[in-house]
């Protein structure tokens, strides 16, 4: 007689924790294989725009791949923002043209000094392996802006259509391709963060041209950040990965469909 095995399930556990940076309660939910030992590697994955889990099939997906034993352990944290999103999210210090991303650096404080202790202390099991945050949009831009400066605390950044057309002066206004925020950062930075980096765009992201490359500034906009990180020392494959969806959109299904792409670079075994 044959028994048959069932596969691991992703256990979600909301949390609120009252953000001393933020001024707000934070909502966030943490998801975790059921089937922890406690004397494994666990990997962390901090998430913007949590309130996406759902659509995004998280846990779904976590289930699968771990069950299949395509990932090692991971604590996935979906961050739920809030009504201050454009507020909150961007590159700390720096408000684009628009005055938007004004509490980048609070939102940042909130991460570093709040949320990551409190994983620590809570989730079973030491966070001992590897540490990435990830998001989409400008939860993507802001996701690579806090890895960039804090490389200490994450080993990896995942953007997924990331905002990296942020500027500080708009286009009406004679913006050159040196307004953008990002691309400036990582040219101004002194050290080289140890860090590696998954950048995924798709080729239906957006209709925008600004140069009339006939090239979509999303797609555009991610190169020449990638043209940046080598500029600074990174190598692609080694340190790059660049995964351009065929038909994707700016929206949740093809970002949900590209996520386990993302979850085998970042947590992938490799044993299997």
């Amino acid at each position: 007689m044959y028994t048959t095995m069932s596969l691991p399930e992703i256990i979600r556990t909301q949390y609120s924790l009252k953000s001393v940076h933020l001024k707000r309660e934070v909502e966030f939910e943490v998801f975790m294989p059921d089937d922890l030992m406690g004397n494994e590697q666990l990997n962390l994955l901090l998430l913007n725009d949590g309130q996406d889990a759902g659509a995004l099939r998280l846990q779904e997906t976590l289930a699968d791949l771990y069950g299949n034993r395509k990932i090692s352990a991971v604590a996935a944290v979906a961050i739920k923002t809030s009504a201050a999103r454009l507020e909150e999210y961007g590159v700390a210090g720096v408000p684009d043209f628009g005055g938007r991303g004004s509490k980048a650096q609070a939102y940042t404080n909130f991460i570093i000094k709040e949320l990551v202790p409190f994983i620590q202390e809570t989730v079973a099991g030491p966070i001992n392996g590897r540490r990435a945050f990830a998001g989409f949009s400008l939860g993507g831009l802001t996701a690579f802006d806090i890895a960039w400066n804090n490389d200490n605390y994450f080993d990896a950044a995942g953007v997924f259509s990331g905002s990296f057309w942020w500027r500080k002066k708009d286009l009406k206004d004679g913006y050159t391709d040196n307004d953008r925020i990002m691309h400036e950062r990582i040219r101004t930075t002194k050290n080289k963060p140890e860090l590696k980096f998954w950048l995924m765009t798709g080729t239906e992201d957006e209709l925008s041209d600004r140069n009339r490359n006939f090239i979509i500034d999303s797609i555009d906009d991610t190169i020449d950040v990638i043209k940046e990180l080598l500029k600074k020392g990174y190598r692609r494959p080694e340190d790059i990965t660049y995964y351009e969806k065929v038909g994707g959109r700016h929206d949740l299904a093809t970002w949900a469909d590209a996520l386990p792409a993302f979850l085998c670079w970042a947590f992938g075994r490799k044993n299997v």
